[in-house]
């Protein structure tokens, strides 16, 4: 299928060259607010992902609220994309999105023992198996995870009644029997048998199980397991271990708590099952390394299976050295052999079957390295940005500021590293990364230190902004569509 019609930029019947770069294109925006416009705190959002099939995309904000969406441009030939793709239909159309539904996941609380309130914002969402054409998801804050199932619901109404309309309200119920009745004087000839029909279908979202009580510090991951049955929630020090439908009881599988609180050196960041192994997960540190573990070796996995941190360079160490090798997101690879990871200033690529180091390592904003004094003054040092693969993890994408985000060749050889602006204009600040291999990372810190000189200025001369950070975005599991978070916008883009 290498085909010899040539074009494009990447060399098309060239037996081994690495696919050319994409050119993305704007997609759709829901939220998107006017100039000048405020934005209020509790419309940010906090939490995107893509279910397995890619029809379904689910959104949560700072004020508890789980926003869903659904795909269109499926339902124009009666047949699933997919199944069109393995026929060799022509498919023009881009991946579309329409909103479905949406409801108040969490509300916020107060820890009357700790004395401690407990904010409403959705840190996760991750969606479970489907049945009987139901949607399943798990959400979480920083203490408490929901499962919710969303179905449809069909409104019924009696029509077709003995009596007048108007002796009859919106759901179809008598009124009243007395002066509303319309009965002509020569009476009624016929009684007709009342009709019940079903006039339309409303979204229904309910809450199937909460999973309280389990976490002393804040939970920054879930995650469904492949074996659909169970899942794992973690905070700083520990990683649970439950079952879908049992909410009271779940099983603590790592704890990395000391004895003694003093001598704690690192704390979890993230955490995630294996796609297709029940038995495996991964999780990260604030060290910087990334630890596999088995659930078959032992009930408290303390003891990692394999652990993957890249040795330190000598004499690179400074003040903000472990403050920016922290790990802020970890996912796996749809093929399950490679973990993408996310620190403050890279994203590193992992083979599980390589422990020696990265495989590829890609500088996200390398020209702010010279800015790391003020980044730690406005606690910007601090963001947890995330990361995402393709789904033939043939690239890589994360945030930046100035609501920029990166996306990445992975394949050897490959010179794609594409900015892109969260706006209707993705390539209005494109930055022109000349071209470097995957794996060679001089190349790219000579070129972006060039333009990092003058402060306030990105790789491209353009001035940054550190309010405006691109946090959250997810890559759709079979297309090449992304769909991204600026504040309380969702942008969507494909290539």
């Amino acid at each position: 299928m290498n085909g010899c019609n040539g074009g494009g930029s990447g060399g098309g019947g060239e037996v081994g060259a690495p696919p050319g770069a994409l050119e993305w294109k704007f997609s759709q925006v829901f939220g998107e607010r006017a100039a000048g416009e405020e934005v209020q705190e509790v419309d940010i959002i906090s939490a995107i992902e893509f279910d397995k099939s890619g029809d379904h995309l689910a959104t949560g904000d700072r004020g508890g609220r789980v926003v869903l969406f659904e795909r269109t441009d499926t339902k124009d030939h009666g047949v699933s994309r997919r199944n069109l793709e393995r026929m060799d239909f022509p498919i023009g159309r881009h991946p579309e999105f329409r909103y479905k539904t949406e409801f108040q996941s969490h509300e916020p609380e107060f820890d009357y023992l700790k004395s401690l309130e407990i904010e409403e914002k959705i840190n996760k969402i991750r969606w479970c198996q489907t049945a009987n054409s139901a949607l399943f998801l798990l959400s979480t804050n920083d203490k408490t995870i929901k499962f919710w199932k969303v179905h449809e619901k069909k409104v019924k109404k009696i029509t077709d009644m003995n009596l007048a309309p108007r002796a009859t309200v919106g759901n179809g119920s008598i009124h009243s029997l007395s002066n509303d009745v319309a009965i002509p004087p020569e009476g009624i000839s016929s009684l007709r048998l009342p009709v019940v029909t079903t006039h339309e279908t409303s979204q229904i979202a309910r809450c199937r199980r909460v999973y309280a009580h389990a976490h002393d510090y804040h939970i920054n991951s879930i995650s469904s397991n492949s074996d659909g049955e169970t899942f794992i929630s973690a905070d700083d020090l520990r990683i649970n271990l439950w079952n879908l439908e049992i909410s009271n009881q779940s099983f603590n599988i790592v704890d990395v708590k000391p004895q003694n609180m003093e001598d704690l050196t690192e704390v979890i960041t993230s955490a995630e099952f294996h796609p297709t192994h029940c038995n495996t997960l991964a999780y990260s540190s604030s060290k910087g390394s990334v630890r596999l573990i088995d659930l078959r070796q032992s009930a408290l996995c303390d003891s990692h299976a394999q652990l993957f941190e890249e040795p330190e360079a000598p004499g690179s160490r400074s003040f903000f050295t472990e403050i920016i090798a922290s790990i802020s997101d970890i996912k796996f690879a749809k093929d399950g052999r490679h973990i993408l990871s996310r620190d403050y200033m890279t994203l590193k690529l992992w083979d599980i079957n390589m422990d020696s180091g990265p495989v590829a390592t890609f500088q996200v904003h390398e020209h702010l390295r010279p800015r790391l004094c003020d980044l730690y003054e406005n606690d910007s040092i601090f963001d947890k940005f995330e990361c995402c693969l393709s789904g033939d993890g043939q690239r890589v994408a994360t945030g930046s500021y100035s609501n920029l985000f990166r996306v990445f060749g992975r394949a050897p050889g490959s010179t794609e590293a594409t900015s892109l602006e969260a706006s209707k204009n993705p390539m209005r600040r494109q930055v022109q990364t000349p071209s470097r291999p995957a794996r060679s990372l001089t190349s790219m810190t000579r070129i972006v230190r060039r333009g990092a000189e003058s402060p306030g200025a990105d790789a491209n001369g353009n001035s940054f902004d550190f309010t405006s950070k691109l946090l959250h975005l997810a890559w759709h599991p079979t297309e090449n569509s992304i769909a991204c978070a600026a504040a309380n916008s969702l942008y969507m883009y494909y290539a």
